[in-house]
């Protein structure tokens, strides 16, 4: 199976063509105190806004305008993350033009989950390792029984963020480190989320005139999108790697969770992932959603991307599963969105 990146060099203070690597981008390899502390923040503040917002939405705490900003925003990150972090910096699912590639990493960064770099480094060495030992955060660190797997999905979910240890920038990312603007974009971070998070509330009280309505819009275009974004992608790293189905070849335990395919923009068909990681779609059965493949085909067709990495027939019927799965289930598409 291929680990999914080409970009992972063995020499961390190395770039591919032998020169010394820039200065470390934001967050390097130990995770201090005051990140620690943040990341908490921004975990807990969210959710809390959750658990408030569920009440203020029955007292009809809630507009239209709330819920159109919370999707926009939500859905702008999801694709950021999707298509830009994901499919494209870390497994180079695609080529982009310039314009596109900037766009893409700031759109993945103000899905608030972290500094480009880190990201993209941390999912490398995830696709490396991926359910063994060296997984940044696979469900099944502490063992197969039922206590230790529920402890491996809390670890998988949220713990391991809190991991002092830091995956190697340098060595799993030396691409994106050599690119002065996206080393500027990673190292952006902190401005990003905080233009992520305004931007509701001055939307919000632009168009009512009111601090009541920047309050709500903030509320939910803001905290409860970033707490059901951030959710949903942790599920990926959870959920799908402990549950799902298989129809296809690979190294690990990652499954197809339904359910969260909507939510996920496609990311959430985690075993054709897995089992060919360079492909730009990831639901390649029939009735399979995956909004990121759509709109990869969208920048392909005005010409923003190129070279586009998609499954034919013949790629996905290679990697079908015929173990302990047995059945072939589904018919599959070559059609890429």
């Amino acid at each position: 199976m291929t680990t999914g990146s080409s970009n992972v060099i063995d020499d961390p203070s190395k770039t591919p063509d032998g020169t010394p690597t820039p200065s470390a981008t934001l967050g390097g390899e130990q995770k201090r105190s005051i990140e620690q502390i943040m990341l908490l923040i921004f975990i807990v503040v969210p959710f809390l806004a959750v658990l408030a917002a569920v009440p203020l939405a029955w007292g009809w705490g809630v507009s239209w305008l709330d819920i159109g900003l919370l999707v926009f925003m939500y859905f702008l990150g999801c694709h950021g993350i999707t298509i830009g972090f994901h499919r494209y910096f870390t497994h180079g699912s695609f080529k982009a033009k310039r314009p596109l590639r900037i766009a893409l990493a700031i759109a993945g960064s103000m899905a608030v989950e972290g500094p480009l770099v880190r990201w993209v480094a941390d999912h490398r060495k995830h696709h490396k390792f991926s359910d063994a030992d060296g997984d940044p955060h696979s469900p099944w660190r502490f063992g197969e029984t039922l206590p230790a797997l529920m402890k491996g999905l809390w670890w998988a979910h949220i713990a391991w963020m809190f991991d002092e240890e830091q995956t190697s920038q340098e060595k799993y990312a030396p691409d994106l480190i050599k690119d002065p603007a996206l080393r500027a974009i990673s190292r952006q971070f902190v401005y990003w989320t905080i233009l992520s998070l305004a931007l509701p509330p001055l939307v919000g009280g632009l168009v009512t005139m009111s601090w009541w309505g920047a309050f709500t819009a903030f509320l939910w275009g803001s905290l409860v999108r970033v707490a059901l974004l951030h959710h949903v992608t942790w599920s990926i790293n959870s959920i799908c790697h402990a549950v799902g189905k298989r129809p296809f070849k690979s190294r690990d335990r990652s499954g197809n969770v339904w359910w969260l395919a909507i939510l996920s923009c496609g990311e959430s068909w985690h075993n054709l992932h897995h089992a060919d990681p360079t492909s730009a779609r990831h639901g390649v059965m029939r009735g399979q959603l995956d909004s990121s493949a759509r709109f990869i085909r969208w920048f392909e067709m005005l010409g923003w991307a190129y070279d586009v990495r998609w499954p034919s027939r013949s790629r996905i019927d290679s990697r079908r599963n015929t173990g302990e799965d047995g059945s072939r289930r589904g018919k599959a598409t070559a059609e890429a969105a």
